[in-house]
């Protein structure tokens, strides 16, 4: 008996290298898999999604501007145009109903994005015709966007408003303005915060070159850029980050307009 299982032990030896190498092809598969999940496991802890979101709502003022031009658009008054940062921003204005009842429209409100600036006069008082005076925080609306949420009549009235992220059709634009040695790039039609906080040009015979503001959203660079395709990298006020290769071809035109596929 004992020799039998002695035989039988014998036979089933020149198995035991095969048997531990499927062992180690096990513990390698399990290993990395572990080592998989992980990383996996680490990436997803740190991983952040990040979307420009609504402020609080504040206090301000609102008037119109005449013509049916523009009705998306509006100027800022100096304490909410910050020198030209702010262009590109969006608003959710309301008419604050429970201060003036009289010429507000109830439980209306209008997103509009900042263009431009109110001037302040200073040679009138802040409330009375001054209303771009530092430091109101006063939104001057076309007024096809006014009558959203206000009577025409009323001329101006108090407001509630926030800021809100920026949703646009399309890509990010570009507009090649300015001469030679002077390329004034207007940045538009920026969606999430709107709002652009650094911008750079590349010739496709250059390196990357920081474009400095000129006004607004309106960014210029200095550089000899004719005859080569151009590519912008964008950088919004929340910190993203957008690269537009190849967004005009190298015959490209002063007063010409790009859109790119790209977005935020």
């Amino acid at each position: 008996m004992l020799a039998c299982e002695s035989l039988l032990l014998q036979s089933h030896l020149h198995l035991l290298p095969l048997l531990f190498f499927f062992f180690l092809i096990d513990m390698a598969a399990t290993f990395i898999a572990f080592v998989f999940l992980l990383v996996l496991a680490l990436c997803l802890e740190t991983i952040e999604v990040h979307a420009f979101s609504a402020s609080g709502w504040t206090k301000g003022h609102a008037t119109f501007y005449g013509g049916g031009d523009a009705s998306g658009t509006m100027a800022l008054s100096t304490a909410l145009f910050n020198d030209g940062a702010s262009c590109g921003e969006c608003f959710r204005i309301i008419c604050d109903y429970q201060t003036d009842s009289r010429w507000c429209l109830k439980g209306k409100s209008v997103t509009i994005t900042a263009t431009n600036f109110c001037p302040p006069n200073f040679d009138l008082p802040n409330n009375d015709g001054g209303w771009c005076n530092p430091p109101l925080q006063h939104f001057d609306m076309a007024q096809p966007a006014w009558e959203q949420i206000a009577i025409y009549r009323g001329g101006i009235v108090p407001v509630l408003f926030q800021r809100v992220p920026c949703n646009k059709q399309g890509g990010v634009r570009f507009t090649v303005n300015g001469r030679s040695y002077f390329e004034l790039v207007l940045i538009s039609n920026v969606a999430g915060c709107g709002s652009i906080q650094s911008a750079s040009i590349k010739g496709s015979n250059t390196g990357w070159i920081t474009m400095s503001r000129n006004w607004g959203a309106n960014w210029q660079s200095n550089s000899y850029l004719n005859g080569q395709s151009l590519s912008f990298r964008i950088t919004t006020t929340d910190g993203e980050t957008r690269v537009f290769p190849n967004i005009a071809p190298s015959n490209w035109q002063f007063g010409q307009t790009f859109t790119s596929s790209v977005q935020f």
